[in-house]
């Protein structure tokens, strides 16, 4: 069984676009939940059928936390699933998803699977991620133009398009509620390789993706939440020097922006003074 988890926010008319990318439910079985993180968008109720499931959140809860609940739902139905963790606004290229359980039936041993991520253009979005704790650094790179492999191993993969194998994992996985938005992807992946789990991206399947379509209606949010997840991941996994490095280099950015992008300051600056009040 494949169980497909996206999180909405005002985004119905995207998930529709989503659900119309799926193939006939006669090629495999699978099944979509969406937790709802909007209460106001009422117009999600239509989408709900008998494979469609939504599970309404009482606030917006961020986007891990509120992965959780679509994760914790599934394992506790089928422990044995594939969950493919969505962005609303991404969307299925052709796709036999009888090929995506024969993948993981060939390679049992992943535990997390990210896919290509093309842009509406046909352009490469997202194709693997590195950290390098002893830098802050944390880039997207191409791991996967190079590699005619069905999968290659990386550091970390995207939440827009993630594949969970349930199967190898003894407890529910979790991400961390202390990200609400923006690499709590990266610290899902570091916390389960550490405990030696597998992470890699394939581009034998992959997904469609607008960028920043929903976020990017409210810009100073959108950077709040960016700055103090960075740094909150600096904070678990780098040493002490590189994170007061990277929050002076922070601080100093802002102010130099203060005067050309306001929004873009104002909300690195709320983003640092989030991370000091509510250090874990």
């Amino acid at each position: 069984m494949i169980f497909f988890l996206t999180v909405n926010y005002n985004s119905s008319h995207l998930i529709q676009k989503l659900i119309n990318s799926f193939p006939d439910r006669t090629e495999t079985n699978y099944k979509l939940v969406i937790v709802n993180n909007s209460q106001e968008d009422v117009s999600l109720n239509a989408l709900q059928n008998e494979f469609i499931y939504i599970i309404h959140s009482q606030k917006n809860l961020g986007f891990g936390s509120a992965c959780n609940i679509g994760i914790r739902s599934v394992f506790e139905i089928d422990r044995n699933a594939i969950i493919w963790i969505i962005n609303p606004d991404a969307y299925l290229p052709p796709v036999h998803f009888k090929d995506i359980v024969a993948f993981f039936n060939t390679h049992s041993d992943l535990s997390i699977l990210g896919t290509i991520v093309y842009t509406l253009q046909g352009k490469i979005w997202f194709a693997g991620g590195r950290f390098f704790p002893a830098q802050g650094s944390i880039v997207q790179t191409d791991l996967l133009s190079q590699s005619d492999r069905d999968y290659v191993s990386c550091d970390w993969v995207s939440g827009c398009s993630l594949l969970l194998n349930l199967k190898n994992f003894r407890s529910c996985p979790y991400f961390d509620h202390n990200y609400f938005l923006y690499y709590e992807d990266l610290d899902f992946c570091k916390r389960y390789t550490q405990q030696g789990h597998q992470v890699g991206i394939t581009k034998r399947f992959g997904v469609i993706h607008q960028p920043s379509s929903i976020t990017n209606r409210n810009i100073f949010n959108k950077i709040k939440h960016s700055t103090y997840s960075y740094l909150l991941t600096l904070h678990k996994y780098s040493p002490r020097t590189i994170q007061t490095i990277r929050l002076i280099k922070l601080l100093l950015y802002a102010i130099i922006l203060i005067l050309f992008k306001p929004q873009v300051s104002l909300g690195k600056i709320t983003g640092i003074i989030y991370y000091f009040n509510n250090l874990p």
